[in-house]
């Protein structure tokens, strides 16, 4: 049998949801499930709630649930689908379409808002901006010597997108990192390198120097990234 549907949309999508791990229930009244006691059970159940959840997240597609259901049944018993294959794909192409029209809206959206951000951003006392476009603000003064692109250095930072999500952080995890100088995004490249050991700032970097138009784990497409950064040493 041909494949039913277009694996490039949904192999993703199942890869996220089942690796990711279960999240927590939410605090509303579930509904009265059967025993989920062996193995087979539990990891049915977890696969069958990661993929509600990732599901539950797409605004692109609004899920029939009872089709979901006869789908994953019929497919479980080897019958013979439902709905004809040519149907199926062209479903997921125009699904595929929505989801790439959404995503080019929100990056615009996104790029709007940034530009915007970066312009008040600028007009701060104490903020620089650099010819690249970095802008920086320097909260506590450092003497130590600065890094060379070749070194590799300790920090610690708290990195948020202009609206205060917190996408990562060594603080919050209350360990500091190494990487080498030249391993993270442009942005932080060159400020490393124009920074003492014992310096804290404050970055704003537009997408141009972090990670341009495509969205990268829970920062999306266009982002201006803003981290507060900490050099502790050069290694």
């Amino acid at each position: 049998m041909k494949r039913l549907f277009p694996f490039s949309y949904l192999v993703p999508v199942l890869a996220v949801l089942v690796l990711t791990g279960c999240p927590k229930q939410p605090a509303q009244t579930q509904a009265k499930a059967p025993a989920i006691e062996s193995v087979d059970q539990k990891v049915s159940y977890g696969i069958g709630y990661n993929m509600g959840t990732g599901l539950g997240r797409d605004d692109a597609l609004k899920v029939d649930v009872a089709a979901l259901v006869a789908g994953i049944n019929d497919g479980l018993a080897k019958a013979k689908t439902r709905v004809p294959e040519a149907e199926l794909e062209a479903a997921f192409t125009a699904l595929q379409q929505k989801m790439a029209a959404t995503a080019a809206a929100n990056a615009e959206k996104q790029l709007a808002a940034g530009k915007e951000y970066l312009a008040k951003n600028k007009a701060k006392p104490g903020v620089t901006e650099t010819a690249s476009g970095l802008q920086y603000e320097v909260l506590v003064k450092g003497t130590g010597p600065k890094p060379k692109a070749t070194d590799t250095v300790k920090v610690h930072y708290h990195g948020t997108l202009i609206d205060g999500t917190v996408f990562d952080s060594s603080v919050e995890r209350k360990e500091p990192v190494e990487f080498a100088v030249t391993g993270v995004i442009q942005g932080w490249i060159e400020a490393l390198q124009l920074m003492s050991v014992g310096d804290k700032w404050k970055l704003t970097i537009p997408p141009a120097i972090a990670y341009g138009d495509r969205p990268k784990g829970g920062i999306p497409a266009n982002s201006v990234l803003v981290f507060e950064v900490e050099l502790l040493e050069i290694k």
